[in-house]
């Protein structure tokens, strides 16, 4: 289960390449579901990116370059791709995307504990939440590409 503890900043999408990519890899189906959305902004996402730890760009306008990221970037270019998708097919008045930084739990133990570095201190993922219902999806786009898991347990 995944549990938010703050956000990081949310990127638009400017860059021509970017927006030209992912012009180009959105599947047709797409139009108004929201979860084929999702799923083609993380398909994109897996298909630019590749994880590295070291330091690198987080912004998703930067990251169409230098294509590596840790789970930050993972988040920040995901969010970034899907809202993109979400005023595309006109769903932005709707839907939004935020990145979170967020603490992972194992039956109820929060994970991060047990690791001495500062790069496991927490977890970033995403969260596509309706503004009107409050129906929330959540995502880990780093996770997604390793393990193809798409939706996440997610607790506010």
């Amino acid at each position: 289960m995944y549990q938010s503890i703050g956000q990081r900043a949310n990127y638009s999408v400017t860059n021509g390449k970017l927006i030209d990519y992912i012009d180009g890899n959105t599947d047709k189906q797409v139009d108004n579901n929201i979860e084929q959305i999702i799923k083609s902004a993380l398909a994109i996402t897996s298909q630019q990116l590749n994880f590295t730890a070291g330091k690198n760009d987080v912004d998703p306008n930067k990251l169409m370059t230098s294509k590596s990221a840790h789970c930050v970037g993972y988040a920040t270019f995901h969010a970034a791709t899907c809202n993109y998708l979400l005023r595309k097919y006109n769903l932005a008045d709707t839907w939004t995307a935020k990145p979170q930084v967020g603490q992972l739990y194992f039956l109820g133990t929060n994970m991060h504990k047990y690791f001495n570095s500062s790069f496991f201190k927490d977890h970033d993922f995403v969260t596509i939440e309706n503004k009107r219902t409050g129906e929330v999806y959540a995502v880990d786009p780093t996770i997604d590409d390793y393990l193809s898991v798409d939706f996440i347990t997610y607790k506010k």
